[in-house]
């Protein structure tokens, strides 16, 4: 592993640790975007993952862009979901029990719209690949 990926790892877990024990107090706005901690559950390994992310806010269902910073693969998180839907999200202090599904061509380019509003990056992201960076719902488990 390069030391760029281990110094990012080690960012990762460091904001996912401070934000878990602040209650989202301290890493709950990622550059004036909010974040969750997302959980999920590795496809290959079964150990669980915890990733912060920019979240976009839907009523009681959060969306999230699985952009990895405009590169060409998907990001692992992304990968673990669709293997596994049963994710965890923190948001704040409350933590939920949550299924994640990729938007459907229907109801992503709305989505995508909004996500960009709030966090401009995203679109910069897309410019970077010739993938389709998947939007995510997480929806409660009721």
């Amino acid at each position: 592993m390069g030391i760029a990926r281990q110094g990012q790892r080690f960012f990762t877990g460091a904001h996912a640790r401070i934000y878990r024990w602040t209650g989202g107090r301290v890493g709950r706005a990622m550059g004036g975007v909010e974040a969750v901690l997302l959980v999920t559950t590795g496809r290959k390994s079964g150990v669980r993952r915890t990733t912060p992310l920019a979240v976009v806010p839907d009523g009681d269902r959060f969306v999230l862009i699985a952009s990895n910073g405009g590169a060409d693969t998907h990001p692992d998180w992304y990968h673990n979901l669709v293997a596994d839907p049963r994710v965890q999200l923190q948001y704040g202090d409350t933590v939920r029990e949550m299924r994640a599904r990729v938007a459907g061509p229907d109801e992503r380019p709305a989505l995508w719209e909004r996500a960009v509003a709030i966090n401009p990056g995203f679109a910069g992201y897309q410019r970077k690949t010739d993938r389709e960076i998947p939007v995510v719902i997480c929806e409660p488990v009721s």
